[in-house]
């Protein structure tokens, strides 16, 4: 098995990883380092707050690298203007692949085909999965159970070829894969690209608070809460950063959602050390590499 597929050769890839969008904590020196290292580095466009601050954001990205990146769209979450402006800026800037989540992608889709960029959309479910295959996405990210973040419940081992065989489309998987053996098994089990958040929580460049990048090396898988408390959507947070009677409706005296309560996947456990983006790619990529000699 090669470190390429037919998806990271068509985006110019040099390995097939996909560094996910992270509300708040994913940036543009984020993206810059993934495009040097030859992966693709994608951020939500709501991490700029304003459509101004989104543009001088794409100007600092494009001013450094013509190599491809990603935006990610919260197409529910976000106000229709903001949408309408961040896409705007998008087409501007050439960006050449926008994540939609949260939402029914089909008149993004038609757009943003129209301008030649590609569609990808996570999902959770085969059901969702069909919805945006028929809204015509390029790719659908299967998000597992124990993923960063909005995460569903299915096993990788099942969601990721389940999804393959049911959708014919390229899937990238997301969830729990922060090392090369994990690299191996998602594209073992089809995957085309991997969509990888909490390992690059611990890098230089995240917008994270050191003490969160040394809370993702710190903790384990059983220091990771499933629960739908923070947000009303069922996601994974590091246990001991949740207050006491946290609810969607409730927030205790002090507390910040995601700003203060810090997401992070089951991959914890495999995540030790802090490093530059660069580093991090690298040592994916030796082991991936190793895990495949072992083969023989």
């Amino acid at each position: 098995m090669k470190l390429d597929t037919p998806l990271s050769k068509k985006l110019g890839l040099r390995y097939p990883f996909v560094a996910a969008p992270m509300f708040i904590i994913s940036n543009r020196e984020m993206i810059v380092a993934c495009a040097e290292a030859g992966v693709l580095g994608c951020m939500p466009s709501l991490n700029a707050r304003t459509a101004e601050k989104l543009r001088e954001d794409l100007a600092w990205i494009r001013a450094r690298t013509d190599r491809p990146f990603g935006i990610n769209l919260t197409l529910g979450l976000t106000p229709k203007e903001r949408i309408e402006q961040d896409f705007a800026l998008c087409i501007e800037f050439e960006v050449p692949v926008l994540l939609s989540s949260y939402g029914n992608p089909t008149e993004l889709v038609k757009r943003a085909h129209e301008h030649k960029m590609l569609v990808f959309h996570d999902v959770i479910s085969l059901a969702h999965g069909k919805k945006a295959v028929a809204a015509g996405v390029d790719a659908i990210i299967g998000v597992s159970a124990g993923a960063g973040g909005h995460a569903g419940r299915i096993s990788p081992y099942v969601l990721i070829p389940w999804l393959k065989e049911e959708l014919k489309v390229p899937i990238l998987a997301a969830g729990c894969i922060s090392d090369g053996r994990q690299i191996v098994a998602s594209l073992s089990l089809g995957a085309e690209l991997c969509y990888i958040g909490t390992r690059f929580i611990a890098s230089t460049e995240c917008g994270a608070s050191d003490a969160y990048k040394e809370k993702v090396v710190a903790v384990g898988p059983e220091d990771i809460l499933y629960t739908d408390q923070i947000s009303g959507i069922h996601a994974n947070f590091i246990k001991d950063t949740v207050p006491e009677g946290f609810t969607p409706d409730r927030t205790p005296e002090g507390s910040k959602r995601w700003k203060e309560i810090w997401s992070a996947g089951q991959g914890v456990g495999l995540i030790h050390e802090i490093k530059p983006i660069s580093a991090i790619v690298e040592d994916l990529a030796r082991e991936a590499h190793d895990v495949l000699k072992g083969f023989g």
